[in-house]
């Protein structure tokens, strides 16, 4: 197993499919269809979705990997143009709302007291599975974690999304992965009552992408029973995501495509499922025009994170084990 380019394709993945999402973000099946077609390309570096990754990986970078809310919160307000700079447009209103009250001087665990759901932390929270790579409980633990930055209380919820997709991710990375591995961890670990709602509509989903097994029936049948009350609801987006994998079976560009075609928060349910399909085969199987595309669009060099990021993972990993051998002396 090759980690390095397991890690990149993580990152890759992600990045191509918010960018791919981009342009039918917000629209209807039917529309994207009248308007482009079939969306199979991208150009640009995407949308908050990436933003709020990098930071993220900033924050898992400066703490060897043992981020938290605060950790992250400190990141936002430290490199707080990258928020509200030029891109600020870019971000949806869940982190707008957290954003100003910590620039007002709220602690972390109350500035998302209020926000309504949104995908904020799912969306971006792929590089706590790679940190965290092989270890999908630790992943989804962190991912609770981080979560409540953006959502608490009656939207917590949408912790249990960013858990799933962290489980996920840190799964891909087993040397024995497949596609149902990872599915299968992506519900493992959420907690058995208060994650109920969000492991029940990810089965659902993955059951519905199974019995109609064409994406365009699980398409239809998906919208016709899945929505939520806005579509960057965690609860629409997370679920989808993992019938779409299922669907593509594990293949990156199917699972990017569809997405991108999805309709809804399509840039969104693209970023997820490319970083998990791209954890689990690696970026060696991206098409090169989209890696080449990729890196001349970023503002990051997505090799040299995803080389950090290895390290960090290997020095967690290390002191983890290490703290172990202590105790058995």
């Amino acid at each position: 197993m090759d980690i390095l380019d397991k890690v990149y394709g993580c990152l890759l993945g992600g990045m191509i499919g918010d960018a791919m999402g981009t342009p039918t973000e917000g629209k209807e099946p039917e529309v994207i269809e009248a308007k482009f077609g079939w969306v199979d390309d991208f150009e640009g570096d995407g949308t908050d979705d990436s933003l709020l990754k990098y930071l993220l990986c900033d924050a898992l970078l400066e703490t060897v990997g043992y981020a938290t809310s605060d950790d992250w919160a400190e990141v936002w307000i430290k490199k707080r143009d990258e928020i509200a700079g030029p891109k600020r447009g870019k971000f949806f209103i869940s982190v707008q709302h957290t954003f100003r009250k910590l620039l007002s001087g709220y602690l972390p665990r109350t500035a998302s007291i209020g926000n309504m759901p949104s995908s904020s932390s799912a969306m971006s929270i792929s590089p706590v599975g790679i940190v965290n790579a092989g270890h999908p409980r630790m992943a989804a633990a962190q991912a609770q974690e981080l979560g409540s930055l953006i959502h608490t209380g009656d939207v917590s919820f949408c912790q249990d999304g960013a858990a799933a997709i962290a489980a996920a991710v840190a799964a891909a990375f087993c040397e024995d992965a497949t596609v149902e591995t990872v599915l299968e961890a992506a519900t493992r670990y959420l907690k058995p009552a208060s994650g109920r709602e969000v492991r029940d509509l990810i089965a659902r989903s993955v059951a519905l992408a199974r019995e109609k097994g064409e994406y365009k029936a699980f398409r239809q049948a998906y919208h016709a029973s899945f929505r939520q009350r806005i579509g960057c609801d965690t609860r629409e987006t997370v679920p989808a995501v993992f019938g779409l994998c299922w669907l593509s079976k594990g293949n990156a560009r199917d699972a990017i495509v569809y997405s991108a075609n999805f309709g809804r928060d399509t840039d969104t349910i693209a970023t997820m499922a490319g970083a998990i399909v791209r954890a689990l085969n690696g970026a060696s199987g991206l098409p090169p025009e989209w890696v080449r595309k990729a890196e001349a669009y970023s503002d990051r060099d997505q090799r040299e994170l995803a080389e950090r990021l290895v390290l960090v993972a290997g020095e967690k990993a290390a002191l983890e084990t290490a703290a172990w051998g202590a105790l058995r002396g």
